[in-house]
């Protein structure tokens, strides 16, 4: 079991930045591999970054390719989202997940245990 407990959202200016941290709890968070989606209102849930179980692949979205950078750290099991150069359509509910699977995984319904959100609003 795997709980995750997201923080860092909040109101910001277009073009500005936000980092986004995910705390996991229990002593196996390196044997999950990571990831954070968004939700906007009306849409589906999207995958936004994925990184390995050791840190060493990830992959993010075309949309925030160059702009957003996740990163993990397995000793103080947390997961951060770095977001750079933000943009109104980056709004969303950010959600942190946890897969047990191999690799990089990149579909949604391979996400185990789900952190409840954070708010992230981007003003034009």
């Amino acid at each position: 079991q795997v709980q995750l407990v997201e923080s860092g959202g909040g109101l910001v200016q277009a073009g500005g930045s936000l980092r986004l941290s995910c705390a996991a709890s229990g002593r196996t968070f390196s044997s999950y591999a990571m990831g954070w989606f968004r939700q906007a209102p009306g849409k589906e849930r999207e995958l936004v970054a994925a990184i390995s179980r050791s840190g060493g692949s990830r992959t993010h979205a075309n949309s925030v390719k160059g702009r957003f950078t996740i990163s993990r750290d397995n000793a103080k099991n947390t997961v951060d989202l770095q977001m750079n150069s933000l943009k109104p359509e980056d709004t969303a509910v950010y959600y942190c997940a946890a897969s047990s699977e191999a690799g990089v995984p990149i579909i949604k319904r391979e996400y185990d245990y789900w952190g409840q959100g954070t708010q992230v609003t981007v003003s034009s």
